[in-house]
């Protein structure tokens, strides 16, 4: 019990004064989960859009593997990322694998399919309840699919929010292609991970209050954008 608490005291510490490891660390994860969700955003968000207005056969094909991707497992996404930058792959000659790049592909692709799914569910309610009013305006879909985005805005940034925290909270597939390099690709999570195997408890404990902390914040964020949007909507 002695030496937890001693090593919860350290932790703090080590948080309070912004130790330069800790630092370091925490400033890379929030440099490639901020980056991914970003490129999925891309991806996602027009994806997301395009399959809440568009009415096209093989829609609801798309929307099964859309929601199917969802639950795609880290490291399966990782492996096939691995598989594609290492040397002997198609896209080896990049030299790409064991860097933070391999990282933010990693997160992006495991969170694209979450950002597309839940602009969908967005969009599309929005879509079925100003249908009929935009088309009155000669608007379209595919017109209609900015003022769609603009009157959802709060609950898009609900989406990215809920994209960022699930690629803060990322471990295997990261670890996977970033090799967790100490200096260069080692992130809260997986350090977490590592210093809990070598039983360094207090830079384990000091990244996890890290983390737990920005989990919350992003929460945060995300209830009161929820809040405000239902009061606009009142």
């Amino acid at each position: 019990m002695n030496d937890l608490g001693s090593a919860f005291s350290t932790a703090l510490g080590l948080v309070a004064t912004a130790d330069p490891a800790v630092a370091q660390i925490v400033l890379l994860s929030l440099r490639v989960s901020l980056t991914a969700v970003a490129v999925a955003a891309l991806v996602g968000l027009p994806l997301g859009a395009l399959l809440a207005v568009a009415r096209f056969p093989g829609r609801g094909g798309v929307i099964v593997v859309l929601n199917a991707l969802m639950g795609l497992p880290p490291v399966v996404a990782g492996l096939l990322i691995y598989l594609l930058l290492s040397r002997s792959g198609p896209l080896g000659s990049l030299g790409l694998l064991f860097t933070p790049t391999a990282m933010v592909i990693a997160q992006a692709v495991l969170i694209t399919p979450i950002l597309a799914a839940l602009t969908r569910g967005v969009l599309e309610g929005l879509w079925e309840e100003y249908a009929e009013q935009l088309r009155s305006f000669g608007a379209g879909p595919w017109r209609a699919v900015p003022t769609l985005l603009w009157d959802g805005r709060f609950m898009l940034l609900t989406v990215l929010l809920a994209g960022f925290g699930r690629a803060a909270a990322e471990v295997g597939a990261v670890m996977v292609v970033g090799g967790n390099i100490e200096g260069f690709t080692r992130v809260m999570t997986t350090a977490i991970a590592l210093e809990t195997s070598k039983g360094d408890l207090p830079l384990a404990l000091a990244l996890g209050m890290v983390l737990m902390a920005i989990v919350v914040t992003v929460n945060a964020l995300a209830q009161g954008l929820r809040d405000t949007a239902a009061r606009w909507a009142g």
